[in-house]
């Protein structure tokens, strides 16, 4: 970034979640990559958090010159127990500081750590399919398009369609999961 050395992600922690927040709620409301209207209080946010560490996921956050920046975490995919080695990505960028590559950086760190959880696919769920930096971010690091939903939401005054894409981890579906998870 402009000369500066990369930026290293880290685990979150519950200090964090006031600038998540501040992140988060300008995404819900100027932005289409979630399909929340309105942003939740740092409170529900803290318990989201909670959620995904008490999993054992990740939930990143990334610093640029000592302010959090961005954040990012694998949240499991869907509840029911054939999906326990699937997860969906959520990465989220200071809107001033859109553009610098710290989604690589994060999305880079989530699928490694991701990965060592022991989970074998992760999928992105995109909102907007005119967001052409998201998916290019995802083809990059090595995802593919498997579908969309058009039309399927409906903010800031216009239907919005949902990008479906997929990248698999570590073995993927080459070999058998572990036993007893």
């Amino acid at each position: 970034m402009n000369g500066r050395a990369a930026p290293v992600p880290r685990d979150s922690t519950e200090a964090d979640i006031p600038a998540i927040q501040a992140i988060y709620a300008h995404h819900v409301r100027h932005g289409l990559a979630s399909f929340e209207e309105i942003p939740p209080a740092a409170e529900e946010l803290a318990q989201r958090r909670r959620a995904i560490v008490e999993k054992g996921l990740p939930y990143l956050a990334v610093d640029v010159d000592g302010k959090l920046a961005g954040y990012a975490y694998a949240g499991p995919f869907r509840p029911r127990s054939a999906y326990r080695f699937s997860v969906e990505d959520s990465i989220y960028v200071a809107p001033d500081l859109a553009g610098h590559g710290l989604g690589r950086v994060l999305l880079g760190a989530l699928i490694d750590r991701a990965t060592l959880w022991g989970a074998r696919q992760m999928v992105a769920v995109i909102g907007d399919s005119a967001n052409a930096a998201s998916i290019g971010l995802h083809t990059r690091l090595g995802f593919r398009m498997v579908g969309s939903f058009r039309s399927i939401g409906f903010k800031l005054g216009r239907w919005v369609d949902s990008v479906m894409m997929q990248r698999e981890l570590g073995e993927g579906d080459a070999t058998r999961p572990p036993e007893g998870r």
